[in-house]
């Protein structure tokens, strides 16, 4: 069980870091408007060719081969709730990597997720 909830954790992280990857490269690229879209295979291409980027993406297809590894040892019911901690690491390292602020009231709902994983795990 409890290389389970480790594998579960180390999906999450993943997932997590996937997503600052995909936020950093997006930085990069820059705002997608109408603009940019009346012209989608440049887009498309710049996209695509940010290294920051196609590593978001590999940490996300890394995840998901965790997580199946997860699904083949845990019932859904009990594995797919503690991937809700998603929402808690993701703001929490955006704030901490990428200088995001965390207004309060994000806090309480932060606040709220770790409540309700808690309540899921301990039942």
């Amino acid at each position: 069980m409890w290389k389970s909830l480790a594998l579960i954790f180390v999906s999450v992280l993943i997932g997590v870091f996937g997503q600052l990857s995909l936020k950093t490269g997006m930085t990069q690229v820059g705002r997608i408007d109408a603009a940019a879209l009346a012209h989608p295979l440049p887009l498309l291409l710049r996209i695509f060719t940010t290294p920051i980027i196609l590593a978001g993406i590999a940490l996300y297809i890394i995840g998901t081969l965790i997580w199946l590894v997860v699904l083949s040892r845990l019932d859904l019911s009990f594995a797919y709730p503690l991937v809700a901690t998603t929402y808690v690491f993701t703001p929490l390292l955006a704030h901490l990597l990428l200088k995001e602020p965390i207004p309060a009231m994000r806090w309480v709902g932060i606040a709220l997720i770790l409540i309700g994983v808690y309540i899921v795990a301990r039942a």
